[in-house]
């Protein structure tokens, strides 16, 4: 548990509630964290579901790792520590939105299961839909867009995940997405269709 340093605060209830935005947006709010890899895909299935469902009329927002880290999280780097700082500011932005009503997809590694097990704890029953983005080591370094892998494996960037710092995959995901053998388009429609049945897209 973070340490609470402001002692002179209190919350604050709003008039307007959950439901009653929830109500207009016409569906539910919820957190879709995508987890996995450096190159699993992350990323790209999340902004391929946020476009699919912005085409519906559901509001959406992605919260991209490398986005956050330049801004928001501009001060942290890879260590334990860092890591586990940025994903506790990122779940709770989440949390906000998701109050608003929004559906929001993050795409971080978030490779140690205690920090993912945070988030899910600070939202409510159903709120927290962790997606593993499963694609093996190799077929990461084979796509390695960024060039990431090729430095790691070279010495030149430390607490690289999946090297030299370790991934903890999900053990209860809400969702196993097979990234070694489905295309992007593919995945996406299988998380639209679990949010389809599983009532998110109805208010």
């Amino acid at each position: 548990m973070t340490e609470q340093k402001a002692t002179n605060v209190t919350w604050h209830e709003h008039k307007v509630s959950r439901a009653e935005r929830e109500k207009i947006k016409g569906h539910k709010g919820a957190v879709l964290w995508f987890t996995g890899l450096s190159a699993c895909g992350k990323s790209t299935i999340a902004n391929e579901v946020d476009y699919l469902l912005n085409q519906r009329g559901i509001h959406t927002i992605v919260l991209d790792g490398d986005n956050i880290r330049m801004g928001l999280n501009k001060n942290l780097g890879f260590s334990a520590e860092d890591r586990a700082e940025n994903i506790r500011r990122i779940g709770e932005v989440a949390k906000l939105f998701a109050t608003s009503g929004t559906i929001v997809g993050t795409a971080f590694i978030s490779p140690y299961k205690a920090d993912r097990d945070k988030v899910r704890a600070i939202l409510a029953p159903g709120e927290y839909v962790e997606i593993y983005v499963n694609a093996s080591l190799e077929t990461c370094e084979k796509r390695d867009p960024k060039g990431l892998y090729k430095k790691a494996r070279a010495g030149e960037l430390k607490n690289f995940t999946g090297i030299d710092d370790p991934y903890e995959a999900p053990e209860k995901p809400e969702l196993v997405l097979d990234s070694d053998n489905k295309g992007i388009a593919e995945l996406a429609q299988e998380v639209v269709a679990y949010l389809e049945q599983n009532g998110y897209l109805k208010a």
